[in-house]
């Protein structure tokens, strides 16, 4: 315990979702010995990050407008959106550069335990977004957990009358993984996604 502004600025750090006690402690003190002129870009940023980022009206990615730059994009196909949790699992796609229509950002997970219900998350939007006809194809990019698979299943009932193709992320084995550390239900999917290999 130490006393004054530099417990409140470990308390503070601690908050953030994967920071303990130690690692709070760390960085405060990296802080405090850092040049002045870092920790004031360090602010700097912070309060920009609050004052200037929205999330789109579209889609609900992050954004520094009303609509963010997938969503303004032209050449994303409109006839395809992929939901996903979080604006970090749209960066995690981005990365492949394998999808090319939009997304859709629920804010998180069906998860009871957690109190997060349905209408906590943006699946009012989602349908609303598919009521105009353009929208042939929904992906299901929801994390492969208990809570994903939960909302993946409670929006594929939500959608399946309206006709559209409905389709989920394959799940199975990571590259470089061993068949001997793989769990039950990940080796399950493998099974279930596997194809064919030409020769």
């Amino acid at each position: 315990m130490y006393e004054g502004v530099v417990q409140d600025v470990i308390d503070e750090l601690g908050q953030l979702p994967g920071i303990g006690p130690k690692s709070a402690q760390r960085i405060a003190f990296h802080l405090l010995a850092a040049d002045p002129a870092d920790v004031r870009r360090l602010v700097h940023a912070l309060n920009e990050l609050k004052e200037k980022v929205r999330f789109c009206r579209t889609c609900f990615n992050v954004a520094q407008s009303e609509l963010c730059r997938i969503c303004t994009d032209p050449r994303r196909d409109p006839a395809a959106i992929c939901v996903v949790e979080e604006s970090k699992d749209v960066v995690a796609i981005e990365r492949t550069r394998e999808f090319r229509g939009r997304y859709h950002v629920l804010g998180g997970a069906i998860n009871p335990i957690g109190g997060v219900g349905p209408d906590d998350l943006h699946i009012r939007e989602l349908v609303a977004r598919l009521a105009d006809g353009v929208v042939t194809e929904i992906i299901l990019a929801t994390d492969p957990n208990t809570e994903g698979e939960v909302t993946a299943s409670y929006l594929a009932r939500q959608i399946a009358p309206m006709g559209l193709t409905v389709t989920r992320l394959a799940s199975g084995l990571p590259m470089g993984g061993d068949l001997e550390w793989a769990d039950e239900v990940t080796l399950g999917r493998a099974f279930e996604g596997r194809r064919v290999v030409s020769a």
